[in-house]
């Protein structure tokens, strides 16, 4: 059975990584800032050339020596390297090959990959005599290109297609929608999403560190399970506007609100041991308006008080009141208790959200409920659907319904159809 091949994209901090997949992809994905560090987790991004997909995929900088987190990384795009079809070897040609990138070819040659030596930042011709210096690494002839200007790419792609194993996916179906529900994590930075995220696909995928804003872009997994395939994003922490530094912190923002736009259901994880904050407040307001539903994950709640968790909740329903009746699922990302909710959640909600209702059915709901409350001074004709995700339903009416009649068939027609806390949109024509 032919599958997506897994291109990585390998080197040392700070020679273009991000860069060149931007490149690749036609737009800008990855963050990319002129310091080391930037990418910390793996990001892969679906990619082609000339007909053939491949998934790309971006690691976070290889390290000699380094602090917790820089070994953290270091594992990471090592795992990659082990689990790829191809290597792009990335070394910045203006500076040649360093002690670090000859680190990383032992190590790239250790996998018995295919590997293709990118030399990165040849802007010119005059600079292109200086790659063949990189021969000493022994990873084969380089390619030079520029992956700020894109000189050199297209022949790095041909020679990476060539490159791929013959069980791979050979041609682009553009035509398939894809059916995978996308699932983005969002919350303040250092409330678990990560440790959630790696809980949830059952690997030690983003990096996880007791530092608010360790992951810097979202990382997207596709995790098969028996209702269907799921794709998890795990987005960078958001933080108030006045408390986002700009730069690479602010980017990552833009990609989260991105991931938040793109998902078919957001789970929103919440710090128990600090209880619901402004800052989740603007969260689930952020959501609402994104249009898709919610779950909300109490993360940490074994380590509340038994005393403490009524006041919590309490909270929870005040500040959280733009998600409706959005259910509330009690965790411990840590532990893996209360985690097996989520899955269960997650398509109920996404199932609900799709829900298309007989114009008959409707319309009898809407009769049931005008005959036991009548509106105030007006009507309701007929109701039809006009809409899925999130159902939206238009009522013809004699006159204006008040907001607390419309609030009253709203909730009518979420029993009636059982469309759970999934969001709704009711809209009135007078006449």
């Amino acid at each position: 059975m032919s599958r997506r091949a897994q291109v990585v994209i390998a080197g040392r901090p700070n020679v273009g990584k991000s860069s060149l997949l931007n490149r690749i992809v036609g737009r800008r994905i990855a963050v990319v800032e002129e310091h080391p560090g930037v990418t910390r987790d793996r990001k892969v991004v679906e990619a082609e050339w000339t007909g053939v997909p491949f998934d790309l995929i971006d690691t976070g900088g290889w390290m000699a020596a380094g602090d917790e987190l820089d070994d953290k990384v270091s594992a990471q795009a090592q795992k990659a390297f082990e689990e790829a079809d191809v290597i792009l070897f990335v070394v910045d040609a203006s500076v040649g090959a360093t002690g670090d990138d000859q680190t990383v070819a032992r190590l790239i040659a250790r996998t018995g990959r295919p590997v293709l030596l990118v030399a990165n930042k040849v802007d010119d011709l005059v600079h292109e005599a200086a790659i063949w210096e990189l021969m000493t690494l022994g990873t084969g002839e380089p390619f030079p290109v520029s992956a700020l200007h894109g000189r050199g790419t297209g022949d790095l792609l041909d020679a990476l297609v060539r490159a791929l194993p013959d069980d791979v996916l050979t041609d682009v179906d553009g035509d398939d929608e894809d059916p995978t529900t996308r699932v983005a994590i969002v919350g303040r930075p250092n409330v678990g999403k990560s440790t959630l995220f790696n809980r949830l696909i059952g690997d030690d995928r983003s990096i996880i560190h007791d530092m608010p804003g360790t992951t810097r872009d979202s990382i997207d997994t596709v995790v098969d399970t028996e209702d269907g395939p799921i794709k998890f994003i795990d987005t960078a922490g958001m933080r108030r506007r006045a408390r986002t530094e700009r730069g690479a912190e602010t980017h990552s923002v833009l990609r989260a609100l991105d991931s938040l736009d793109r998902a078919d259901i957001a789970l929103l994880v919440v710090d128990a041991t600090i209880g619901a904050s402004h800052q989740d407040q603007r969260l689930a307001e952020r959501i609402s308006v994104a249009g898709c539903p919610a779950v909300v994950i109490l993360n940490k709640w074994d380590l509340i008080d038994t005393e403490q968790r009524e006041s919590i909740m309490a909270g929870v329903g005040d500040k959280l009141a733009f998600l409706g009746t959005a259910p509330v699922i009690k965790i411990s990302a840590a532990t893996g208790q209360g985690v097996h909710r989520i899955l269960p959640a997650i398509f109920e909600a996404t199932d609900t959200y799709g829900q298309r209702v007989p114009t008959g059915a409707l319309n009898r709901a809407i009769r049931d409920l005008q005959s036991k409350h009548p509106a105030p001074g007006a009507r309701i004709r007929y109701a039809v659907q006009g809409d899925i995700e999130p159902p939206t339903f238009t009522l013809f009416c004699s006159a204006r319904l008040p907001q607390t009649y419309l609030r009253y068939v709203e909730r009518s027609l979420r029993e009636a159809f059982d469309f759970g806390s999934t969001p709704m949109k009711i809209r009135v024509r007078i006449g």
